[in-house]
């Protein structure tokens, strides 16, 4: 038995906070641990015990990694790891000598979930920003008649109800329910912050904040299986989305409870589970000095976004921060206003990422709309002149 409700859900997939998707470098300076079941944020909490690696970490002698590795890694997320355990052995794993790349996660991960965890490494991290607005699709298994503290399946149990009442047209109803634009209260065991404080360590001293619901988007939810109280679906939905707090809604609507019991990201944006590659996988390659074959380009992840083509002159300007000339910005036509752009040389070198910005009125008169340079790339020369590796070295010049 199959049910599936589907709803177009426009380019940006939602709205909420921007910081709702973060990047972290090496470490999550000081944020909490991963929270259950939680599309975006962390908490630190009843992480279960690492699972043995396969492999000690590789010394110099054992591996063969570039002095700068640049691009995303599509990682498959083990049960067990906190993101920043697979941020941490990545950036071990990538060392060269005493050097370490930058390495970030987009999108937390919670211990007990698995699945798609995209990492940028290098001058990767500099674009993270351009990815907050991926959308994500899970499988979820969701455990009706319990409710728990924390919404998932590591939380202490609440109440209990029966479900024997319920059949599988009430239940496919009551998801359905919840495909669309929707409000979700952020649950108190998240990193949510009000008044400047995260929501779990109100929850830890057993504080309930008064908080405002965000909006988030269901594009699609579509019920795989009812099996007694397990109930299996696959969610796309739009950045912010807390998965056990739509199965605890879920449930709330049931008149019964739930909680989210297990979770696997299967895409985030453009990457899919099918492509995610385990860790062991990733210490093979790093041994075998095959690594580069892993890496995701930046422009191939960044697809998406208009791009435009510039001369070398036009280049060597944009990568001192200079807007792009009207003349460019006119040919590239209507821009909405806060589109990222994309700016490449003829050789399809990706350069920098600017931000269209609409015409200024002055008087009687309004400005032609621009693109201004938000991020210069650091990648290599190209043509006669060489991209400088950030905007503040550009500006000294």
């Amino acid at each position: 038995m199959s049910q599936i409700v589907r709803m177009a859900m426009g380019g940006s997939g939602g709205s909420v906070e921007p910081s709702a998707m973060g990047i972290v470098k090496g470490r999550e300076s000081g944020a909490p641990r991963a929270l259950p079941g939680e599309a975006e944020p962390e908490r630190g909490s009843m992480a279960k015990p690492l699972p043995s690696r396969s492999a000690s970490p590789l010394d110099s002698s054992e591996r063969s990694v570039r002095a700068d590795p640049v691009g995303f890694l599509n990682m498959n997320k083990p049960v067990g790891w906190t993101s920043h355990d697979v941020v941490a052995r990545v950036r071990t794993l990538l060392r060269t000598g005493a050097a370490s790349p930058k390495v970030g996660h987009v999108g937390t991960l919670d211990p007990s979930a698995t699945g798609v965890l995209p990492l940028c490494v290098g001058k990767a991290t500099k674009v993270a920003q351009y990815l907050i607005e991926w959308d994500k699709s899970y499988r979820a298994v969701m455990k009706l008649g319990e409710r728990t503290d924390t919404q998932d399946a590591t939380g202490k149990q609440l109440e209990t109800a029966g479900i024997a009442h319920l059949d599988h047209a009430q239940i496919e109803s009551a998801c359905a329910a919840f495909v669309g634009p929707i409000q979700q209260l952020p649950p108190m065991y998240s990193a949510v912050k009000v008044g400047g404080a995260p929501l779990y360590k109100a929850a830890r001293a057993g504080l309930v904040v008064e908080r405002a619901p965000r909006a988030v988007v269901i594009s699609l939810l579509r019920v795989l299986e009812i099996d007694g109280a397990l109930v299996t679906m696959d969610v796309d939905c739009s950045k912010g989305t807390y998965i056990r707090t739509l199965c605890a809604d879920i449930g709330d609507r049931l008149g019964v409870g739930a909680h989210l019991f297990r979770l696997e990201r299967r895409r985030a944006g453009s990457l899919t589970l099918d492509g995610a590659i385990t860790m062991d996988e990733l210490e093979a390659a790093v041994a075998s000095g095959s690594i580069e074959s892993f890496l995701i380009p930046i422009d191939r992840v960044l697809s998406d976004l208009p791009q435009v083509l510039v001369d070398e002159v036009t280049a060597e300007r944009v990568c001192h921060g200079i807007p792009l000339p009207s003349r460019v910005v006119a040919a590239m036509g209507s821009l909405p206003a806060g589109q990222a752009v994309r700016i490449a040389t003829h050789a399809r070198e990706l350069i920098a990422i600017g931000r269209a910005q609409p015409g200024e009125r002055s008087g009687t008169s309004t400005t032609a709309p621009s693109v201004r340079i938000e991020t210069v790339l650091a990648v290599r020369p190209v043509g006669e002149f060489r991209v400088e590796t950030s905007m503040s070295q550009q500006r000294r010049g």
